[in-house]
C-alpha cells in the first residue's frame, strides 16, 4: 500500500503562509498558483488549514475554497472555522474529500461524534496539536485560546471512540524547524489507537518521513520541507519523487 505524503498549506486571508512554532508567519504566495504547482507534482493529497478564521470567529472562506477545489486534481482536506454540520456539508459539496476539526472538537467533543455519524468517519479528521509544558509533559494545545490541557494519548483515544477517522498529530514545538519528527510522541499515540495517525511537525528530509512511518504513522504531513529550499530557505515548491523515497527504502 502507498504511504501518503501530504503537503500542509496554511491559509490566512487570500495567501498561503508558513509558520514556525505557530509564530513568525512567512508569506509563500497566491493559493491558486501554489496549488497548480502541486498538481504538476502529482502529490498524494493536500491539507489546507485556515489559521485565522477560528480565532476571529469567522466562517470558512467559501468562495476561495470553491476556487481551490476547482483547481485541484488531488484529494483535498480543509480545516478552519468549522463549528456546524451545515458548514461541513457545504465544504464537501465543493469537492473536498475530508474536513479537519481542531478547536471545535476541543470545545465540543460530541461534535466529532455527530459529524462522523452524518458524513462517515473517513471524512472526519481531527488535528491534535501537542507541545511540552515547562515540566516536560506532553499537553494538547488549543491554538484559539492559547492554552494547553489534557493528555494527548487520552484525547486521541477519546477521539477514536467518538468516531474520528484520522488523527493528525502535530508537535507545535517542532513546527517549521525542519529537525525531524517527535518519534516518541508518534509511537506512543499510534501504538494505542487503531485509526490512521498522520505525523506532522518537524520534517526536514525524506529520511524524516521514513522514520515517522517506521514508528507507526500511517501517513506524513509537512509544510516547510515542500516550500523552503537551500540554506537561505528560499521559497521553492517541491515534492519528493518516487526515486528519492526509494533511496531510503520508503515507498510512497
Amino acid at each position: 500500500m502507498r504511504t501518503r505524503i501530504i503537503p500542509t498549506l496554511l491559509l490566512k486571508g487570500h495567501g498561503f503562509y508558513k509558520s514556525q512554532k505557530f509564530k513568525d508567519l512567512r508569506y509563500l504566495g497566491d493559493p491558486i498558483n501554489i496549488l497548480k504547482i502541486f498538481n504538476e507534482k502529482e502529490v498524494d493529497e493536500v491539507l489546507i488549514l485556515d489559521i485565522s478564521v477560528s480565532k476571529e470567529g469567522q466562517e470558512p472562506q467559501y468562495d476561495l475554497l470553491k476556487d481551490l477545489a476547482g483547481e485541484a486534481f488531488m484529494p483535498l482536506g480543509y480545516g478552519g472555522g468549522i463549528r456546524e454540520i451545515s458548514q461541513i456539508k457545504k465544504i464537501l459539496n465543493m469537492g473536498f474529500e475530508k474536513v479537519c476539526l481542531n478547536s471545535s472538537a476541543l470545545s465540543n467533543p460530541l461534535f466529532v461524534k455527530e459529524a462522523a455519524k452524518v458524513f462517515g468517519s473517513s471524512t472526519i479528521a481531527v488535528m491534535v496539536d501537542v507541545r511540552k509544558s515547562f515540566f516536560g509533559k506532553y499537553e494538547v494545545f488549543n491554538h484559539v485560546t492559547g492554552k494547553s490541557s489534557s493528555d494527548p494519548l487520552r484525547w486521541s483515544m477519546e477521539l477514536e471512540s467518538l468516531g474520528a477517522g484520522e488523527i493528525i498529530l502535530n508537535n507545535v514545538d517542532r513546527d517549521g524547524v525542519m529537525k525531524g519528527f517527535d518519534l516518541d510522541l508518534i509511537k506512543s499515540i499510534s501504538s494505542k489507537v487503531s485509526v490512521p495517525v498522520v505525523a506532522s511537525g518537524g520534517a526536514g528530509s525524506v529520511q524524516d518521513l521514513h522514520a515517522a512511518i517506521q514508528e507507526g504513522a500511517s501517513a506524513v504531513a509537512a509544510g516547510s520541507l515542500f516550500v523552503f529550499q537551500g540554506p537561505l530557505r528560499a521559497v521553492l515548491v517541491s515534492y519528493p519523487s518516487d526515486e528519492e523515497c526509494a533511496s531510503v527504502g520508503f515507498h510512497r
